[in-house]
Parts: C-alpha cells; structure tokens; sequence
C-alpha cells in the first residue's frame, strides 16, 4: 500500500489555516479585499468567551500572505490570553494590514478597513498597533463604533503606549525583585531592542530610575535622537541577543527567542513589550527556564495599552488604567513563583493562569 507523504513545504498549501499550530481553534479569520484602495487585510477572531475579541491592527510589509496570516493568527491568540491574565472581559483578536504604513496608508484604505470591521457586528473591536497612530484609529471610528484608542479630544484614551511601556516597566522591576531580590533597577544594564512609540517610552521610564540603558534599532535616526534625550548608549557590538546586559528587552517584532539566539542570552533576564517573543512557547520557554534565565512573559507584561483602551468600553479614567497597570507587578511576581513552585516555564504558568479563567467562564455560561 503506497501512503503518500508531504513534505514541510506543501503542508501550508494542504491545510493553509485549519492546520497551521498557530490557528489554535480560532472562531473566525476575516480575509478584507478592497481594489479601489487596495486594501489586503485580515482579522482573527481567537476567542470571545470573556467578552468582544479586542486587539489592535498592524500595518506591515510582509513578504508573503502566508507571513501575515501566520502572524495574525499568533497575535489574536496571545491577545486572549493577554486579556484573560489581566482579568479583563475581553476575547482575543488582532488585524493585519498587508503593505507599507509609510507610503500606503490612506484615509480612505482605513475606513473602509474600518467598513469590514463594523461588518462583524462588534464582535471584534480594534485599535492601533504597529504600523498605526491614533489618528488613524480617529478615521476609522468615522466608520464604525468598534475602534479604541482614539485620540482624547475625541472622547478616547488616547495613545496606549506609555500605558504598555509602564506595564512592561512594572513586569521588569517584578522580575529583578525574583530575580536579584530587589526591585531596584539602578545601575542594572537594560538593552532595549526596538525604540518605537514603546520602546522610547520604556526607555525614559529605566533612565529615570538610573538603569544604564543600552538601545537598539534599525533607525540609525531615532537612535541618535533618543541617545542624546534619555543619556543612552547605542549598542555597538555584532550580536545584539549575546549582548552583556542584565535585562535583555525586545520591543520590537517577535520571535527573537529562538533556536538561533536562544543560547546566546547572557542577560539573566528577560522582560520586554514585543509580542510573541517565544518563537516556540513550549521548547523556547523551558530551556530560557533550565539557563536560569528569569522570563516575564510577554501576553502578561504588555497589557498596559489593552488596560487603556478598554477603559474606553467600561469608562473608567487615567487613574484607573495606572492602578491596574501597576498591579501587572503583583500579577507577574504570583507567576514567576507559581513557575518556581511547579518546575514548569513561567510562560506556561501564565497560560494555565489565563486558560483557567476561560475556562472557568465558560462552564458557568
């Protein structure tokens, strides 16, 4: 009897999204097509169990529709998560854009991607993310109802990003007390990789408290200009991931934990606002774990812009969003333990966090 095999490669082409790990059992994936503006999107809808899927849009230049599917799908999957850890009453979503924010984006490419999403009734509401300003949230909202992280002059919450980057400061400060016993970043080496709207935020906060912050970024500009404002220094070396640091933080795109870097760490810890920085949660999460090397893991840490927008569906005001962002300090210390006590990563000891709070949701329902 001849079975026939497929290779790797034709796998995608067999079962392009029901069999991708990354699909998870997604509710629903939104394919947008528009010539007039030429818009290419999709949406993921992970998981609406808590509440309507909430996650931002990301504009990005993919090299394939494969890229931006795959990213997509782990997105709106780590946004479930994200929120349920956090105790929000939000499910997991997330939209790409596929195409070049700084020479494609449109006014009108935006609302009528603003058109597909009010399409879904509000099961998924979006907001900004990479690739994306606030402004442009306000041009969706023109559309529909289902935006967040508008601009305050417009009711809204404004920019979530200062909220993440204090989020993601509080998770690093959590994971030094673990980790050396003190909270206390002063003198501690911090490499910020990526020094966009969160990063830069990230940076003043460490500079602030006296961390020696060392930054990283493909934008030889914006690394001059936040060297001379915040006293940083550019890394110089060839090896970012092998870099001499206490505190590796990637602020960039994800997956920067993987096969090839993860031996490279010398940081003994890892604490940063990037999405999805296990390229393999499982694998990469357990051997960060036998290094020694103290992961707050990132769906827990950068919550801080979903903590904001979601202040705009349940009215709650700045003072608010600020206690509960502070709180992902209390939240992240319970985890590191909770990994410590159970021999487990503490990627997976956040999961088992939030899955139970799904979980536990939907027996009562």
């Amino acid at each position: 009897m001849k079975v026939d095999v497929l290779k790797a490669n034709e796998l995608k082409k067999a079962a392009p999204v029901f069999g991708q790990l990354s699909f998870d059992d997604h509710e629903q994936v939104v394919f947008c097509n528009d010539k007039d503006t030429g818009l290419k999107a999709i949406i993921g809808i992970h998981n609406t169990v808590l509440g309507p899927a909430l996650g931002g849009t990301r504009m990005w230049n993919y090299s394939s529709e494969w890229d931006a599917l795959n990213d997509v799908l782990r997105l709106s999957r780590g946004m479930t998560f994200k929120s349920a850890v956090t105790g929000l009453n939000l499910g997991g979503g997330k939209a790409v854009i596929i195409g070049d924010a700084k020479t494609q984006k449109t006014p009108e490419l935006m609302r009528k991607f603003g058109e597909f999403v009010n399409s879904l009734g509000g099961k998924y509401i979006t907001a900004e993310d990479v690739g994306m300003e606030t402004a442009d949230m306000d041009t969706v909202r023109e559309v529909t109802p289902y935006v967040t992280g508008i601009s305050e002059a417009k009711g809204g919450a404004g920019n979530p990003s200062p909220v993440t980057a204090y989020g993601v400061y509080m998770g690093m400060k959590a994971a030094a007390k673990f980790r050396y016993g003190s909270d206390d970043l002063q003198g501690r080496s911090v490499l910020v990789q990526g020094i966009g709207h969160v990063g830069e935020a990230l940076v003043d906060y460490l500079a602030k408290e006296g961390a020696n912050v060392v930054i990283s970024d493909i934008n030889q500009q914006k690394l001059t200009e936040v060297r001379d404002r915040y006293n940083a220094t550019i890394y110089g070396g060839d090896d970012v991931y092998g870099a001499d640091v206490d505190i590796y933080a990637p602020c960039a795109l994800g997956a920067t934990i993987n096969d090839q870097t993860i031996e490279r760490f010398k940081a003994s810890i890892i604490a940063g606002a990037a999405n999805n920085q296990l390229a393999d949660d499982a694998k990469h999460g357990l051997i960060l774990r036998e290094k020694g090397i103290v992961y707050a893991p990132d769906f827990l840490i950068n919550a801080g812009g979903i903590i904001n927008v979601y202040a705009e569906l349940e009215g709650y005001g700045r003072k608010e969003i600020m206690e509960k962002t502070q709180n992902i300090y209390n939240t992240t210390l319970e985890i590191l333990d909770a990994a410590e006590a159970n021999n487990i990563s503490t990627h997976e000891a956040a999961l088992k966090v939030a899955q139970q709070r799904i979980s536990d949701r939907k027996n009562r329902k």
